[in-house]
């Protein structure tokens, strides 16, 4: 901190002190930054400032409401660290939230190797467009083609920004996934009435199987996320040529939700990994998908109760099969 020069032992007034409202924004920023769960909190445990990670690690945390008492005692998951303090004559709290479990460690390498994968995925749709942009501007190239294929690159840096944005709202429970139950069989119908064109272009054909009242636990909008997300995965990975079947089944109890091709399928080593985020297996990395489809399906069957599994489609193929308690 620059505190100034002295001159006949008093301090000259070209470099001052920060004020207080410097001193507040950096505070604010020190506890809205740390990689911890960290809380402020006023004499009367309502919560002053919260952290982002405090933010998206717990949900039932607001700036400007009391604090759930639960969280103040120490239980299996996290051992509470409170530092008390006077600011401008008020007693306030700094409450960290420490885990038992090392959670904050694999949260970081979690949100190192996140923003690292967005950074990565985002940089070849944006080095594409910046070449259309120079190509565009030399004699006698056709600019109309080069302004389409620009518009293109915009849309699939747009897509992946809208998955980004989503799976980071299902990851920290602010979209309500399970929040009552939908007719499956209409909302199929519909939606594979709307990638009927898109599905073609593609060389892929759509087949809804479904039959009778079968009910998911979710809510309309996430099985259209859902269903979506399966149908454009086959879109783009299965080939022309290929069909591709959605079936919604009640078996022994249970619902199921079945995506299948006839594609080419998937090898034993990329099968485990296809629900990772950006995961692509070998044959579709030269695609336009963004990586964050069958991840997105993944949180919405967890956050519904549910279980997804990925498999080979007999005869060649790839099947994903949701499972949902009846």
């Amino acid at each position: 901190m620059v505190i100034g020069r002295f001159r006949g032992g008093r301090r000259t007034r070209d470099a001052e002190q920060p004020g207080m409202a410097v001193e507040a924004a950096r505070g604010r920023f020190l506890v809205e930054e740390s990689p911890e769960i960290v809380l402020v909190l006023d004499e009367r445990d309502v919560v002053v400032a919260a952290s982002r990670r405090a933010r998206e690690s717990l949900a039932i945390i607001e700036e400007g409401q009391p604090v759930p008492p639960e969280l103040l005692h120490e239980d299996a998951k996290r051992l509470p660290v409170v530092i008390p303090y006077q600011v401008d004559g008020r007693q306030e709290r700094l409450v960290y939230l420490s885990s038992h479990t090392g959670e904050l460690a694999a949260y970081e390498e979690l949100r190192a190797g996140f923003t690292a994968a967005v950074s990565h995925e985002l940089r070849t749709p944006l080095a594409r467009l910046l070449v259309l942009l120079e190509t565009a501007e030399l004699p006698g190239v056709d600019t109309a083609e080069a302004i389409a294929q620009a518009r293109a690159e915009v849309g699939q840096i747009g897509e992946l920004i809208d998955d980004v944005l989503f799976l980071s709202e299902l990851e920290t429970g602010r979209e309500v996934v399970s929040l009552g139950t939908t007719h499956a069989c209409p909302t199929l119908r519909e939606l594979a009435e709307e990638l009927e064109e898109r599905a073609a272009r593609a060389g892929v054909r759509l087949v809804v199987e479904c039959a009778g009242e079968v009910e998911v636990p979710m809510r309309p909008r996430m099985l259209r996320v859902l269903a979506s997300n399966l149908a454009e995965n086959a879109i783009h990975y299965a080939g022309e040529g290929a069909t591709f079947v959605l079936r919604a089944v009640r078996d022994e109890g249970r619902v199921l939700l079945q995506a299948a091709d006839d594609g080419p399928g998937v090898g034993d080593d990329d099968l485990p990994r296809l629900f990772e985020r950006f995961y692509r297996a070998d044959h579709a990395r030269s695609t336009r998908g963004t990586g964050l489809g069958l991840a997105i399906v993944k949180h919405i069957v967890v956050a519904a109760g549910g279980t997804v599994e990925a498999s080979r489609t007999p005869g060649g193929g790839l099947t994903v099969t949701c499972t949902f308690p009846g």
